[in-house]
């Protein structure tokens, strides 16, 4: 397990900033970002368990340093490493929760979305004829 930040292999993109607004694209678009940003919790979890016990080591290491009678300077140095990743953990932690209630806003988005328009894109999908775009009669 790492603690590197680094791009997903697959090189996921949650979606394109490409202006297709039409009903199945969006509905498209709030899927993927929604899988993104749960994949992307499931990452941050494996960081912050790993930032945790970093942070479990640095303090072992201060308090073995203490033990050992070295110079005071380096267990205050140990100890503040663990202190600065016990806190960089509970900023992952803050992280972790605000990925997951945007990911849960994206699906409920999503559902919102399909409500609303669902049915009116069956209409307009399943018509011989052709049909305004969106937005036309707001000219």
């Amino acid at each position: 397990m790492s603690s590197d930040l680094a791009p997903r292999p697959d090189g996921a993109v949650p979606a394109p900033a490409d202006g297709d607004n039409r009903y199945k694209a969006v509905q498209a678009k709030l899927g993927a970002l929604g899988r993104v940003l749960e994949d992307a919790g499931l990452g941050l979890e494996e960081l912050e368990a790993s930032v945790r016990k970093n942070a479990q080591r640095a303090d072992d290491a201060a308090r073995d340093v203490a033990h050992a009678g070295l110079d005071p300077q380096f267990v205050e140095l140990t100890t503040n490493v663990g202190t600065a990743l016990g806190g960089a953990g509970r900023q992952v932690k803050k992280l972790i929760d605000t990925a997951q209630e945007t990911a849960d806003l994206t699906h409920d988005t999503k559902r919102t979305h399909s409500k609303l328009y669902g049915a009116l894109d069956d209409l307009r999908s399943n018509r011989r004829e052709r049909t305004p775009k969106p937005g036309f009669f707001n000219r």
